[in-house]
């Protein structure tokens, strides 16, 4: 998906709202039956038919997928095929979170955007430029690489300073701003470290972010947006266990379609505030 068409439905829907698809065994209704593949697949068809009107993207999270073996990546295909069918201007991010280089970072880049057709997938910097690059040679994909995530042990490498005072995050998007472009990359960083987003966008102000944290994790969704909003918006807010499991009894997609409507209303406030900021 071009830039230009995610920001022209973010504008359309006035929301920048994400889901993420994180279909946990233990937590879905007892009222699905089948094998769990089965139950999976429905669950999450049945979530993003409730959540489209209010969503313009979409992260299936992989590891709840690749624990079911070979019939959970059989679902996964469904759901994006599923997505891509019926709403086709929903932004589709593969959660993979991979970090490899040289013809196996060129695998995983055939795997998400050949074989699979994501729209993006998480990419981990560790590795440095090589582990990004091979998905940067796909028109209208995106790389979106972790930056500062939401985990309290973030601390231990992400946010460690150098003799200059400059911090890991930090030294991560000055590089990796280069490897790509606005059009093409993206930046994890999470909502529990609002503080922290204001000095993100003074290095990459273009970038989108996609900020995950909000909802379940505690973090705000209005110090998120005012502290990133610019004026392409340049934010993709996501929430997962929030939204998909909001009711686990059998009235579970409507509660989830509610869920996403209520923060997809609090998203379009808060986008009049920025833009009028």
């Amino acid at each position: 998906m071009k830039r230009t068409e995610l920001v022209e439905h973010i504008f359309e829907k006035g929301s920048f709202l994400c889901v993420g698809l994180d279909p946990d065994t233990a937590k879905l209704p007892a009222c699905l039956e089948g094998e769990d593949h089965e139950r999976v697949t429905k669950f999450c068809k049945d979530i993003v038919d409730a959540t489209a009107p209010y969503a313009v993207a979409y992260k299936p999270n992989l590891a709840f997928f690749e624990s079911l073996g070979a019939k959970g990546i059989a679902a996964l295909e469904e759901i994006v095929l599923y997505i891509k069918a019926n709403y086709p201007d929903q932004f589709v991010i593969a959660d993979a979170k991979r970090g490899d280089i040289g013809n196996t970072a060129k695998q995983y880049a055939r795997t998400f955007f050949e074989a699979m057709n994501f729209d993006a997938c998480t990419l981990n910097p560790y590795m440095g430029e090589d582990a990004v690059k091979p998905f940067l040679a796909y028109e209208d994909k995106w790389a979106v690489i972790l930056a500062l995530t939401s985990n309290p042990s973030a601390t231990d490498f992400e946010m460690v300073k150098d003799e200059k005072g400059v911090a890991l995050y930090e030294r991560v998007l000055r590089r990796s701003r280069h490897w790509g472009s606005p059009v093409d990359t993206m930046y994890v960083v999470g909502a529990t470290r609002p503080e922290y987003i204001q000095n993100i966008r003074t290095i990459v102000p273009r970038h989108f972010l996609l900020v995950p944290g909000v909802g379940a994790q505690g973090g705000s969704l209005e110090e998120v947006t005012m502290a990133g909003f610019n004026d392409e918006c340049g934010l993709l807010v996501n929430s997962s266990r929030g939204i998909i499991f909001a009711s686990n009894g059998p009235d579970y997609a409507q509660a989830a379609g509610n869920a996403a409507r209520k923060m997809a209303e609090e998203m379009a406030v808060l986008m009049a505030k920025a833009v009028n900021a």
